[in-house]
Formats: C-alpha cells, structure tokens, sequence
C-alpha cells in the first residue's frame, strides 16, 4: 500500500467514524438503538385476529379435501 493510499483510507476510516458518533449522539435508530413503539392495545388485538386468521388459513391448505375444493373454486373464479 503506497502513502498516499493509506492516508485516504486513514481519512476514510475517520469520516466514517466521526459519522457513527454523530449518528449515535442524534438518537437516529440505525445507531444500534432498537426502536420500541410504545404498547397499543388495538394494534395487539388486530394481531392476535390476524393470527387466528392465518392459523385458519393454513389449515384450509394443508387439509387434503381443502385444498382440492380450493383449487375448484379458485377455478370457478377465473371463470368469471
């Protein structure tokens, strides 16, 4: 590595650090703070629905006979 190489990536390192402590004093979450949210109880509650939902979701798909009257109606519907 030739001089000059190294004292651009000497620099490099240093903006880039200068950066990251900047970033870490604002507060901005991509400085390894996770981004709590504080607790909604409405949005639980959607959650939990929306679970369910897909826990009967996959039944359906996963049930021999109703995957077979699924494919039929998804069949009946591109008929239309």
């Amino acid at each position: 590595m030739s001089f000059w190489s190294a004292i651009v990536a000497i620099v490099a390192i240093l903006a880039w650090a200068n950066m990251r402590s900047a970033r870490y004093r604002s507060g901005h979450p991509l400085a390894g703070q996770p981004d709590v949210l504080p607790a909604n109880p409405a949005l639980e509650r959607e959650v939990i629905e929306l679970r369910k939902r897909v826990e009967v979701l996959e039944r359906i798909l996963t049930d021999e006979r109703g995957t077979q009257r699924l494919a039929q109606d998804i069949e009946a519907l591109r008929e239309h």
